[in-house]
């Protein structure tokens, strides 16, 4: 099982960016798909982006498509996410985790999700 520390959440206001990143321990990261999901207080989790094994294929949700980025570097076992145009509504905590098929669009398809990082935007 991978281990999954997510850091790079802060406060930011909105139509700011920030970038979150996810390191991952094992030598088998490159085996698996990784994507990113967000939980708001009192809401389900929501999926976010996925990326292949490789890093050459991306899928988003309609919700951050055109102002999130999902990248990985396979070298460095970590996987980022761009957000760039933040809004009030992004504001939840955002966990990486581990698939084990590409694209996988369903939160709870996924392995554990990390702990994750607190992001907060404000108007």
């Amino acid at each position: 099982q991978v281990q999954l520390v997510e850091s790079g959440g802060g406060l930011v206001q909105a139509g700011g960016s920030l970038r979150l990143a996810c390191a991952a321990s094992g030598r088998t990261f490159s085996s698996y798909s990784m994507g990113w999901s967000r939980q708001a207080p009192g809401k389900e989790r929501e999926f976010g982006a996925t990326i292949s094994m490789s890093g050459t294929l991306t899928v988003y949700a309609t919700s951050v498509k055109g102002r999130f980025t999902i990248s990985r570097d396979n070298a460095k076992n970590t996987v980022y996410l761009q957000m760039n145009t933040l809004k009030p509504e992004d504001t939840a905590v955002y966990s990486c985790a581990a698939g084990l098929s590409f694209p996988t669009v369903t939160a709870s398809a996924y392995e554990p999700w990390g702990q994750g990082t607190q992001v907060t935007v404000f108007s």
